[in-house]
């Protein structure tokens, strides 16, 4: 079978792989319709950004500027944006922004509604390795405090631009502003050991490990 390509600009075709891969312009094709346009983030106040100027400053400066995770079949499961907060100009405008100039800010998420999730938890840990390998101190998020009883599809599902607060303290963000139910939280950096090569692949077998249920024991004859 031959393996599906996303064409980019005229001339270059780039594979797209099953697992967890770098959201590039080679890739973007591949995340959700809705995500592939949006300039929410990159744009503040009144003024629109464009998505192929952002995406060519974002690259030149930074590298990859997100990860996107399909299953085998190649079909979407998730994609996570994240990059260096001068990126993101819409975070000034945010409850309790905006995001501090030394940190990478994670800015939204997209989930298909049947994603188990270690999904999102295995995005968000390699935006953690690869902001650490890149040498920034830190890895900001804006989180939301929802009400008791939420339920899971509000809380997670489809496009999300803020983090539910709790899903923020496993992975032990801490709070450094706070408006209303919206905070800006933070992940030191500094004291985590850099990612091995091969960051991605290793990242996705230890998320599925440690969150996928244990099968079912075959039912005595």
């Amino acid at each position: 079978m031959r393996e599906p390509t996303h064409e980019v600009g005229r001339s270059e075709r780039v594979p797209v792989s099953a697992g967890v891969s770098p959201l590039t312009r080679g890739t973007l094709a591949s995340a959700a319709p809705v995500c592939r346009d949006c300039v929410w983030w990159q744009s503040r106040g009144n003024k629109t950004a464009s998505k192929e100027r952002w995406i060519e400053r974002a690259e030149d400066e930074w590298g990859e500027w997100g990860s996107i995770y399909l299953d085998d079949e190649r079909r979407l499961l998730g994609s996570l944006q994240y990059g260096p907060s001068q990126l993101y100009p819409r975070s000034a405008d945010l409850p309790a922004g905006p995001a501090s100039d030394d940190a990478a800010l994670v800015t939204c998420v997209y989930l298909v509604p049947h994603a188990a999730g270690w999904v999102e938890k295995s995005l968000l840990l390699a935006a953690i390795g690869e902001t650490r390998d890149r040498g920034l101190g830190a890895l900001e998020a804006f989180g939301y405090r929802y009400p008791e009883r939420e339920s899971e599809e509000e809380r997670f599902l489809v496009h999300r631009t803020v983090f539910p607060r709790d899903f923020l303290d496993e992975f032990g963000f801490t709070t450094l502003r706070a408006q209303g139910r919206v905070e800006l939280c933070r992940l030191e950096l500094g004291g985590l050991q850099p990612v091995e090569e091969g960051r991605r692949a290793k990242v996705l077998r230890v998320v599925q490990d440690a969150f996928t249920p244990n099968p079912m024991p075959a039912p005595r004859p």
